[in-house]
């Protein structure tokens, strides 16, 4: 699987998207760690959940 998205990229959660926006830490095999403004830490499995890659400034 192919992801748009690196370390430090910043990024949404299209299904919970009241958790605002936030920065990709790492990316190990599927497992892709953020931190989200409103949500803190939270691991994304990347073959359930399709990210959404925005600019920092949006």
């Amino acid at each position: 699987m192919f992801l748009n998205y690196e370390p430090g990229d910043y990024v949404i959660n299209p299904k919970n998207r009241n958790w605002g926006k936030g920065q990709i830490q790492s990316i190990i095999d599927n497992k892709v760690t953020v931190n989200f403004e409103n949500a803190g830490k939270r691991v994304i499995n990347s073959k359930i959940i399709i990210l959404e890659k925005i600019s920092k400034i949006e």
